[in-house]
């Protein structure tokens, strides 16, 4: 018998596609894995923690009735936690009411000055803030501390000389220019001024370190220049008894981290 003639065989060019597809989907799941291990809340991952521990015999966490039972370790650890923030907690308290108690009376120290409108003592979140009219302090185009206002000044250092706070001192002038062989600008017209407040501060027993003098011109008016009003009240130096940041303690490390 005559036999067939065999079909002739095609190289099949799409095989690629086979493998192709299966890398697409193993890179799809890693993904997926990859995503839920990123988005594993707190509770899940104490019982998936509690269960490999139980799993491989070591003392941890264990779930009784879906509650999480901690122990001696676990517990001695939380303990720990929680006095470090009762004691952080408790260290902001007392600064944050120290604060409040240097507003006050730094307000009642300086009341005929507040009445006559040339300070004015607020509590920001920088810090406790007593603004000072220029005026009150300074001839006009000067930088020199007028005999009078060294005395309020101080009064001033009197009150902050108990504290440790860090204290910056800032001069600010208004809009109208000023070009004197001294003061060539705003600038060195503020800065003067600032410093001047900081000399005085020395002298009256706060620690040079305490302190910081910047001047600003008039790049912060708190009133339009447009008027006489505004100009004289943005004249003015602003001391600031700063609140220092947050006191932090190393957190606790748990024997089984080490």
């Amino acid at each position: 018998m005559a036999r067939r003639p065999k079909r002739p065989e095609h190289d099949n060019h799409e095989r690629w596609m086979v493998s192709y597809a299966d890398f697409i989907t193993l890179l799809f799941a890693f993904f997926v894995v990859m995503y839920g291990i990123s988005s594993v809340n707190e509770g899940k991952y104490k019982v998936f923690g509690a269960a490999i521990n139980k799993a491989f015999g070591t003392k941890s966490s264990e779930t009784e009735g879906g509650s999480i039972r901690l122990t001696e370790e676990e517990i001695y650890f939380k303990s720990l936690v929680d006095r470090r923030n009762a004691r952080l907690a408790d260290k902001q308290r007392k600064q944050n009411e120290r604060m409040q108690n240097l507003a006050r009376n730094l307000d009642q120290s300086m009341a005929e000055f507040v009445k006559k409108g040339q300070m004015n003592v607020s509590q920001t979140g920088r810090g406790v803030e007593l603004e000072i009219n220029a005026s009150a302090l300074f001839n006009v185009g000067e930088a020199a501390l007028q005999a009078e206002a060294r005395q309020t000044l101080a009064a001033v250092a009197k009150q902050l000389s108990a504290e440790e706070f860090a204290i910056e001192v800032e001069g600010h002038t208004d809009n109208q220019p000023i070009s004197t062989a001294q003061f060539p600008s705003n600038w060195e017209l503020s800065s003067a001024r600032a410093s001047s407040v900081v000399r005085l501060f020395i002298e009256q027993g706060i620690v040079a370190k305490r302190l910081t003098a910047k001047g600003a011109a008039d790049n912060r008016p708190v009133l339009s220049n447009d008027t006489p009003e505004g100009r004289t009240r943005n004249r003015r130096v602003t001391i600031t008894v700063l609140t220092p940041e947050p006191e932090t303690e190393p957190a606790p490390v748990s024997t089984e981290q080490q």
